[in-house]
């Protein structure tokens, strides 16, 4: 009989009670006590949901404080030495200091998960790495779990993928050579789970997804060996998601695992392949429901799958499960009463895809008549669909279709440009600068939610605001900026506030999806074809720019991120959703220069992001999304100054790309990586200007002024001194007013300081 099976469940809770929890435990105004009790509260509700649900393998170890490879690292005791870690276990002071710094010590690095906008915390392998088994949470959550009734499945980060998302921090270190250092301590936490009572254990391998060497698949095969041959009765679920396995299908299927997932949303062209070689004893889990979006399956082309799997092996040897976690989804639908009707019917959150993993399981195991009446109205829904003309905008499509080459490109080469404006002229060298976003205190999310409710005119919204703005021009100024911004206050999200002013984009009221730690973000829903009604920004930037004589940069956000961090419309290729986008963009970009706005910043952050898993699907890729950018950056003047923004990935690999978005300046995350960036730079000379973040935003620590100068020595040793830029790694809308001022203060020191050292020499 198949099995139903979920990978895992949003750590937020519903009203995002974790992050309520977690930034009052930082703030000390709860102790540790609170905050764990917070912590089993959301734990339980999970798996009382899913028993109801009945579902058969219900994970644990899901659920994580921070990040799910941090808890990993944790786990294995693979703690950098300045947290001074001295064992056995690690406290949660020491796991929150890792995620976020302290005053003695740097935060973490933190990247994108694979290509999602969830960051993890990558782990860090030093020279004479050790390990030890540091953390019980696997165990003791496995067990929380029983005590309720529940029988879990336990989750943990594969050994391989664990390695191969670290960073080492020696050169004389090979993160798959620590394999056999880390092979006891999982089959160690197996063992353990085993006397505890867990019959399964999900491991998770994303990593079987990329394109491995030969290192690498040796590693696969050496550390399930091992599983195998040190378990007792113990059955193992490999889980693969996020893409095709591709050429490692073949041996990936043949390790000694009980089971397999294969996600058939991200991949269904694996399906076939892997019925043909599946070892007749063992079982695959197919993911059938999409984990990474918000639309219903189609329950029709899900049981297509599913009969084709039972008719190959038989439904004994067949587990039906989401395509991956379902911590990519916003909690539960039923919360959600102001969404139009039409589009409601349409979606399914993490609560509705366990309802349609439910349906198709009871399909599998009895027959489709089992579940006829649900069948019929969702082949309704998607009838309907197909041939309903909402959606469409036939100016929209007009435009799309009458775009020209010239469209995609500046009236004059980076150099032409440069020498002949003025702005450049009449900036310092080693300008400073900020990302965007300034403190969003209490007082302005107040306003903007009383604004949204009603019990603000718009009038008296409208002067708090420009208060704020006032303010921060003028904080600014003191601190000694020389490019200003006016600090956002009406924004509550980069790509949320754009798409709250562009039609066909819909927003829910608690479609909240976590990003990293405590910070949860609410993804526009792209249902239709896009467009801009009026100007989103030019009046706030006016009003800046009207307070100070130094120039007010104009803040956009660009319109891969936008395409990234929303949810999606599958009904058309993402590259023409991109490029409708790009246009109100480049509406918007021209409005703000005929407005007087001489820079105008679009932020990228999640073009690396949105990168294939595998290497021969780049190219296709990388041509759309550039051109994405270039057409929504091309209708400005060669006087206008275009910025953008990357942040929290690793971009040395696309850096041609990078370039052939033709920004006049690029600003971009170093500060958290050790400025591993510029490694990039070694061997390519990037033409443009470039602003290095100096300082980790993500993290309460303020740099001093010899950090900040040291960073930029070393910047300045790559990089010609005159095409640099001084600014944090990203926007400071999530930091406290204290923290900012000194760290800011202490960067435009640094640069003036650099700045005298450099006009000495000359």
């Amino acid at each position: 009989m198949a099995l139903s099976a979920n990978l895992g469940l949003p750590r937020i809770g519903l009203r995002r009670e974790l992050k309520t929890a977690l930034e009052s435990y930082w703030a000390g105004r709860i102790d540790q006590n609170a905050l764990q009790e917070a912590a089993r509260t959301i734990r339980l509700n999970q798996w009382t949901l899913q028993k109801e649900m009945g579902i058969d393998h219900i994970p644990s170890n899901d659920f994580s404080f921070y990040d799910h490879v941090l808890d990993t690292a944790c786990m294995l005791g693979c703690v950098p030495a300045r947290f001074n870690f001295k064992g056995p276990a690690v406290d949660l002071d020491t796991y929150f200091a890792m995620a976020r710094g302290d005053e003695e010590a740097p935060a973490m690095e933190m990247t994108k998960w694979f290509d999602t906008n969830y960051h993890y915390i990558v782990p860090e392998f030093e020279s004479g790495q050790s390990f030890s088994l540091a953390s019980s949470k696997v165990i003791d959550e496995f067990l929380e779990a029983r005590e309720h009734g529940a029988l879990t499945r336990p989750v943990l980060l594969g050994p391989v993928s664990f390695l191969m998302l670290g960073k080492a921090k020696h050169p004389s270190v090979r993160p798959l050579d620590l394999l056999n250092c880390v092979l006891p301590l999982y089959a160690a936490v197996i063992e353990q789970l085993e006397q505890a009572g867990a019959e399964w254990v999900q491991i998770d391998e994303p990593a079987l997804v990329l394109d491995l060497d030969d290192t690498a698949t040796d590693a696969f095969k050496e550390a399930y060996a091992y599983l195998a041959q040190n378990k007792a009765r113990m059955s193992i679920c490999l889980t693969t998601y996020f893409g095709t396995l591709g050429p490692n299908l073949d041996w990936a299927l043949r390790l000694p695992v009980e089971a397999v997932h294969l996600d058939l949303v991200r991949a269904p062209q694996q399906l076939d392949d892997a019925l043909k070689q599946v070892p007749e004893a063992t079982m695959l889990s197919l993911g059938v429901v999409n984990g990474r979006n918000i639309w219903k399956a189609d329950l029709t082309a899900a049981l297509e799958q599913v009969d084709r799997a039972v008719a190959a092996i038989g439904s004994e040897r067949i587990m039906l499960a989401p395509s991956c976690s379902l911590l990519h989804s916003p909690v539960d639908l039923d919360v959600e009463e102001q969404l139009p009707a039409g589009l409601r019917e349409r979606l399914s959150f993490a609560r509705q895809k366990l309802e349609e993993l439910s349906l198709i399981t009871r399909a599998a195991r009895e027959s489709s008549d089992a579940i006829a009446s649900e069948l019929k109205t969702n082949q309704e829904l998607f009838a309907k669909q197909r041939n309903s003309p909402e959606g469409q905008n036939a100016d929209v499509q007009k435009r799309l279709a009458s775009l020209s080459e010239d469209m995609f490109h500046r009236r004059s080469p980076f150099a032409e440009r440069k020498a002949a404006r003025q702005l450049n002229r009449e900036l310092p060298l080693l300008p400073t600068t900020t990302i965007g976003s300034f403190p969003q205190t209490r007082q302005i999310r107040k306003a903007r939610w009383d604004f949204k409710k009603g019990l603000l005119k718009e009038a008296e919204y409208r002067t708090l605001m420009q208060h704020e703005i006032n303010q921060v021009i003028q904080f600014q100024e003191r601190v000694g900026l020389d490019v200003l911004v006016h600090g956002e206050p009406e924004r509550n999200d980069m790509v949320e506030y754009f798409g709250q002013l562009l039609d066909g984009v819909a927003f829910t009221q608690n479609g909240w999806v976590q990003s990293y730690g405590s910070r949860c973000v609410k993804p526009p829903i792209i249902h239709a074809d896009v467009s801009r009604p009026e100007p989103m920004t030019v009046d706030w930037t006016r009003y800046a720019q009207c307070q100070t004589t130094r120039p007010v940069k104009g803040m956009l956000t660009g319109p891969i991120t936008i395409l990234q961090w929303s949810f999606v419309r599958e009904d058309q290729p993402r590259r023409d959703t991109a490029n409708q986008l790009a246009l109100c963009i480049r509406d918007e970009a021209r409005d703000l220069e005929a407005a007087g706005t001489r820079i105008v910043q679009i932020d990228e952050p999640a073009l690396r992001e949105g990168l294939p898993l595998r290497g021969s699907d780049w190219p296709a890729y990388l041509d759309w999304a550039v051109n994405a950018f270039r057409l929504a950056t091309s209708g400005v003047s060669d006087q206008t100054q275009i910025h953008t923004h990357m942040c929290y990935c690793d971009f040395n690999t696309i850096i041609e790309a990078i370039a052939q978005l033709d920004a006049d300046v690029i600003s971009i995350e170093a500060s958290r990586s050790d400025a591993e960036l510029l490694d990039a730079f070694a061997d390519y000379k990037y033409p443009n200007e470039i602003g290095p973040g100096v300082y980790d935003i993500h993290s309460p620590r303020v740099p001093s002024v010899e950090e900040v100068m040291a960073l930029l020595e070393k910047m300045s040793d790559v990089l010609d001194i005159e095409q640099l830029w001084v600014n944090p790694d990203c926007g400071l809308k999530t930091r406290q007013w204290p923290e900012v001022e000194a760290s800011l203060t202490n960067m435009v020191v640094a640069a003036r300081r650099l700045r005298e050292c450099v006009a000495k020499l000359q």
